[in-house]
């Protein structure tokens, strides 16, 4: 009788394991199309934007193409899906795109539950309050009674309704579908303050005819970590995109840079250079591409500092200062875990 149901237990587990669906490849899938698909925003300064070819770039394009040069060595085999903040997870959830790295904060609820798994942060941020000069608004302590505009489908307007209710302060708020929409709503003066990470804030400002009719207030009232976001079970993939940040991260640590690359691959001998390089180890192997890949990725388009200057910070229209994403060795939060 022992035998018997043991018998029929193994039968049982494994119809069970053909039942099962077969685990994503989403690497070979995107080898075979021969090309990756990123999800974007539909136009953030400094993050995601085209230029007057209709060339996407920024720092989360520089993202998706660092994972282009890691799978096809060219930056050139990607393309970019502009996407709504309401329909940016819901995209990646049904395929439309292989991964996200568009500004879309790391919570708890996003991760639990929705089929999508956060990779790592490439920008810490918060979220901000803009109102016009002529009010003479210095502080969101101020904004009792006033309307707010906000896009729907965002963190901005569940930690708008938290910001209010902790400081018992009334408001009135203006939700649109889009930030496109909740910010020409706030231009045209419907709203009397408008609401978002204050990066984007910061990258709206360079859309008015006249920036200086405007003050972004100086309260931060969230945490926003952003980066890059894949479907749920595909550990390959994840993995992939999560190191593929890493690298950027770490080759600033170790001061390996879009012009240095080459040469530090063939004559250092720091040991945590030569792994991070592929000279020692196959940590490539192990994530399913080649061991220079970093080399790859750096030689194209910088490490995390080179990308951070580039879209955003002081050589950049942003003027953005790296704050809490400057490297761990500096002062900031921004840590690559060890490449050994």
């Amino acid at each position: 009788m022992k035998m018997l149901t043991s018998g029929l237990g193994a039968a049982l587990a494994a119809a069970c394991l053909l039942a099962q669906p077969a685990a994503a490849d989403t690497l070979k899938t995107i080898r075979d199309r021969g090309k990756i698909i990123c999800g974007t925003s539909t136009g953030v300064a400094g993050f995601s934007t085209q230029d007057a070819n209709g060339r996407w770039q920024g720092f989360d394009i520089d993202i998706c193409r660092a994972l282009a040069v890691v799978i096809f060595n060219d930056t050139e085999k990607a393309s970019f899906v502009p996407l709504t903040s309401k329909d940016r997870l819901i995209a990646l959830q049904a395929g439309e795109v292989d991964v996200l790295p568009r500004t879309t904060t790391w919570t708890l609820a996003r991760t639990t539950g929705q089929g999508v798994n956060f990779t790592g942060v490439n920008y810490y941020d918060g979220q901000g309050f803009m109102v016009p000069k002529k009010l003479g608004v210095t502080s969101a302590s101020k904004l009792d009674g006033a309307s707010i505009c906000v896009a729907q489908g965002t963190t901005s307007e569940l930690n708008l309704a938290d910001y209010f209710r902790r400081t018992k302060m009334k408001y009135e708020v203006a939700a649109f579908g889009t930030a496109e929409d909740a910010l020409k709503a706030y231009e045209s003066g419907r709203c009397d303050a408008y609401t978002t990470d204050v990066s984007a804030l910061s990258a709206n400002l360079l859309k008015f005819r006249d920036p200086g009719d405007h003050v972004v207030l100086p309260e931060v009232i969230s945490k926003e970590p952003l980066g890059p976001w894949v479907r749920s079970g595909d550990d390959t993939w994840f993995n992939l995109v999560r190191w593929t940040l890493f690298a950027l991260i770490n080759a600033e640590e170790l001061g390996v840079t879009k012009a240095n690359v080459k040469e530090l691959a063939e004559s250092s001998t720091n040991p945590e250079i030569r792994r991070f390089l592929g000279k020692d180890g196959k940590f490539g192997e192990g994530l399913g591409v080649t061991n220079d890949w970093t080399v790859r990725i750096i030689a194209a388009v910088g490490n995390y500092g080179e990308s951070f200057e580039r879209n955003l910070g002081m050589n950049s229209p942003m003027k953005l200062q790296r704050g809490p994403n400057a490297l761990w060795t500096e002062g900031g939060l921004q840590y690559s875990p060890p490449f050994r």
